[in-house]
């Protein structure tokens, strides 16, 4: 019976001492899980937050992504609008050139007329100076070859408007210039000192009638004009290049010029 008793004793410690040690090691294992789940905690912590943090910087690489996106589109845009600008103003500065050089050609025409005018002036004072003789006033101004005579040298009295036999010769001379330089044309000044600008008029309509029937000069060649000659009395004779037709001349040259 003692030794039943005791044999039960002995079951009831060990059961005992079994179960405190079960109970001990359930208790590290639930401490050593409490320390594994706190750790796994702070690492989903830690995990999030880098969430975070990773979430506002693809933000912020978002938001610079789309800066840079406006930038460029922006830059783009005024790259084009240079472009464009640049071509507009390339586009001008042609069709300047091209003007400028039109205009080069315009003045050239012009000039290479002018220079043709001056040489033949050169040859028609030339001219007046063999027909006429040296001692005939004989003048150049303005392109033109002007010969000066007194009153008297076609009329006998001072508003006479009959043309002096004596006067006829000179006529004849200034006839024969004009025969010889068929592109020009003559300006007849009568000048008057007491401001009788029809009666001088009349007198260089006198001239111009002589030279037009017995000198066969066309009447489209002469001009006549009544002048205030202030204190001179007498004639012009201007044999200069016909003004519409040296208009004629250069108009068509120019046309020529653009053609090419």
């Amino acid at each position: 019976m003692k030794n039943t008793y005791i044999s039960y004793l002995f079951i009831l410690f060990t059961s005992i001492a079994v179960h405190a040690q079960k109970k001990s090691e359930l208790l590290m294992e639930i401490q050593t899980l409490k320390v594994q789940l706190d750790s796994t905690k702070a690492l989903v912590t830690e995990a999030r937050k880098n969430e975070r943090v990773s979430l506002a910087r693809a933000e912020s690489f978002e938001s610079q992504v789309k800066e840079l996106q406006d930038a460029n589109a922006t830059l783009l845009k005024n790259l084009n609008s240079f472009a464009e600008i640049s071509n507009k103003n390339s586009e001008n500065i042609n069709k300047t050139l091209a003007s400028l050089e039109e205009k080069e050609k315009q003045l050239k025409t012009i000039n290479d007329a002018l220079a043709s005018n001056d040489s033949t002036a050169i040859i028609v004072l030339t001219n007046a100076k063999q027909t006429l003789g040296e001692n005939a006033q004989i003048g150049v101004s303005n392109g033109a070859v002007i010969v000066s005579t007194k009153k008297d040298a076609f009329f006998s009295e001072d508003t006479s408007t009959t043309v002096l036999e004596t006067g006829i010769p000179t006529l004849e001379k200034i006839a024969a210039i004009l025969t010889a330089n068929p592109s020009m044309g003559l300006t007849i000044e009568g000048l008057s000192m007491t401001g009788e600008l029809d009666l001088a008029a009349l007198q260089a309509s006198s001239l111009s009638t002589i030279l037009q029937k017995q000198f066969s000069i066309a009447p489209e060649r002469i001009i006549i004009l009544g002048k205030d000659g202030n204190l001179k009395e007498g004639f012009n004779l201007k044999i200069h290049p016909q003004f519409g037709a040296f208009y004629l001349k250069v108009r068509e040259s120019m046309k020529e010029g653009n053609k090419k």
